[in-house]
C-alpha cells in the first residue's frame, strides 16, 4: 500500500511539472504525499586509487532525499562536485534533464570537460535515484532493451598467463571477447620516442597480433595520440590491408578538423573521443563522416540522457560506438545506455580483460560472461554502496549562497543568461 501511494505520488509530480495542475485536485482525489527534494550530496574517494587521469576518475557521488531514497553516482573532483551539488539542494530529483540543463547552463561560461565529468556523476546518481524509487533498472526507464549484451573487447587480458602479446590475443578471443586491443610501441618510461623507429615496430606488431587471431577484425589498436601526422598515415595506410576493428586517436585531439585533412587519406576505421565531452564536441566529427566509431563514455558527457542523444546523432549518420572504460559504476551505467539506446553497432572496453569489482560496490554491479556484458535487471542501476569502504570527502546539504544567472522561458524552461 505504502509503495502504491509513492508511486501515485511520483505520478502526481510528474503530472503537475506539465500541467501545472496538481493531478490529485483535478481528479478530486485525497492529497497525496509531497514531491521528494534533494537534502544531501556526499562525495568520497576510492580508496588506493591514486591515477590523476581525468577520464578514469573514481570519486563516488551520493545524492540523498527528505524520502530516504539514495542514488550513486561515479566522477568528478571534489571542487566540481560541491559546485554542482550547491546548486540542487531542495530540487526535485526526479527532473533530471532540467538540473542537467540548470548545471550546464547556470554559469556565464559553458562547462568545461572537467565540470562535465562532474555533471555527469550526479546525474548518473539521479537516474539510479529514479530506478531505485519505480523498482526498474535504469535500462527501461531509456526505452527498455534494445539488445540482448553488449560485446568487449580486451586492452590486455591479465587471465592469460601468455608472455607475448600475439598469445595473449589468442587467449582473449578464444575467452569469447569480440576483439583484442593493442597500442603502439614506445612511449613508456624515460626513454626518448623515436617516431619513425616506433612507427616500423608498430606495424610489424599489428602484422604479427592480426595473424595470431587470424583477422577478420579481431583486433584493434590505439596509436594514443603519440606519433606526427606522416608516421600516423604511414601506420594506417600500412594496416589498411590487415583490416584492424579500429584504429584509434590517430592524431591528437585538440583539432578534430585535421580529420577534413586525414579522411580522404585513409581506409582503417577511425576511432576517436575519449578525451571529448558533450554532443558539441564531437558532432561535427560524427555529421561529415569524418570518423567511423565514437570513443565519448560516462561520465565524460555529461551524463546517461547526453550519451542517448549522442548515440541518436550517431543512429542518425551510420556511426558506431565504442565508449573508453572507466569507472566500475560508469561501465555498469554504460550497459544500461547501450542496451536501451538505437542499436547502433557498438563495441565497450574492458580494461584487462576483466570487470572491476571494488569492495565498496556490490559484486553482481556487472553481470559479465564469456567476453559479453548482460543487461543488469536490477533496479535503478543495480548497484548498492558501502560508503564504510570508501573515504568520505565531503557532505553539501545546502543551497549556494549566491544566486546564479538562469535565463527562463515563459514556459519555464532554462536558456543561457
Amino acid at each position: 500500500m505504502q509503495r502504491r501511494r509513492f508511486l501515485q505520488s511520483l505520478a502526481l509530480g510528474s503530472a503537475t511539472a506539465l500541467t501545472g495542475v496538481p493531478l490529485a485536485r483535478a481528479a478530486g482525489s485525497h492529497a497525496l504525499p509531497p514531491k521528494l527534494k534533494i537534502t544531501k550530496i556526499r562525495y568520497y574517494a576510492a580508496p588506493g586509487y591514486t591515477k590523476p587521469l581525468f577520464n578514469q576518475a573514481r570519486g563516488i557521488v551520493e545524492v540523498e532525499t527528505d524520502g530516504g531514497l539514495i542514488g550513486i553516482g561515479e566522477g568528478g573532483s571534489k571542487d566540481t562536485i560541491e559546485q554542482c551539488a550547491q546548486m540542487i539542494i531542495g530540487e526535485n530529483p526526479f527532473r533530471i534533464e532540467h538540473l542537467w540543463q540548470y548545471l550546464y547552463r547556470g554559469m556565464f561560461y559553458p562547462p568545461g570537460r572537467e565540470k562535465l565529468h562532474a555533471l555527469g556523476a550526479i546525474e548518473m546518481a539521479l537516474w539510479d535515484l529514479k530506478g531505485k524509487a519505480l523498482g526498474v533498472p535504469v535500462y527501461e526507464l531509456l526505452g527498455g532493451a534494445t539488445r540482448d549484451y553488449v560485446e568487449c573487447y580486451a586492452t590486455g587480458y591479465r587471465p592469460s598467463k601468455a608472455k607475448t602479446e600475439e598469445e595473449r590475443a589468442r587467449d582473449c578471443i578464444e575467452a569469447g571477447f569480440r576483439s583484442y586491443r593493442i597500442g603502439p610501441t614506445g612511449g613508456n618510461g624515460d626513454t626518448p620516442f623515436d617516431f619513425y623507429e616506433n612507427a616500423k615496430k608498430t606495424i610489424d606488431l599489428s602484422r604479427r597480433v592480426n595473424e595470431a587471431v587470424g583477422g577478420s577484425g579481431k583486433w584493434a589498436i590505439d596509436l594514443h595520440t603519440r606519433f606526427d601526422t606522416q608516421e600516423a598515415i604511414k601506420i594506417c595506410q600500412a594496416l589498411e590491408e590487415l583490416e584492424p576493428y579500429f584504429v584509434e586517436d590517430i592524431v591528437r585531439s585538440e583539432n578534430p578538423g585535421i580529420y577534413r585533412t586525414l579522411r580522404p587519406m585513409l581506409k582503417v576505421p577511425i576511432a576517436v573521443g575519449e578525451q571529448f565531452g558533450d554532443r558539441w564536441d564531437s558532432n561535427e566529427l560524427i555529421e561529415d563522416h569524418l570518423i567511423d566509431y565514437t570513443r565519448f563514455t560516462l561520465p565524460n558527457t555529461g551524463g546517461i540522457h547526453e550519451f542517448q542523444k549522442l548515440a541518436a546523432i550517431c543512429e542518425t549518420h551510420y556511426v558506431g560506438m565504442i565508449p573508453h572504460f572507466t569507472g566500475p559504476l560508469s561501465v555498469a551505467a554504460l550497459v544500461h545506455v547501450l542496451g536501451a539506446s538505437s542499436p547502433v553497432r557498438c563495441l565497450m572496453e574492458l580494461a584487462g580483460g576483466e570487470p572491476e569489482r571494488p569492495a565498496y560496490f556490490n559484486e553482481d554491479l556487472l553481470n559479465f560472461k564469456n567476453g559479453k556484458l548482460y543487461l543488469n535487471p536490477n533496479p535503478g542501476l543495480g548497484v548498492t554502496f558501502d560508503p564504510k569502504k570508501a573515504t568520505f570527502i565531503m557532505e553539501v546539504k545546502e543551497n549556494t549562497k549566491y544566486p546564479h544567472p538562469i535565463l527562463r522561458a515563459p514556459d519555464g524552461s532554462i536558456h543561457n543568461w
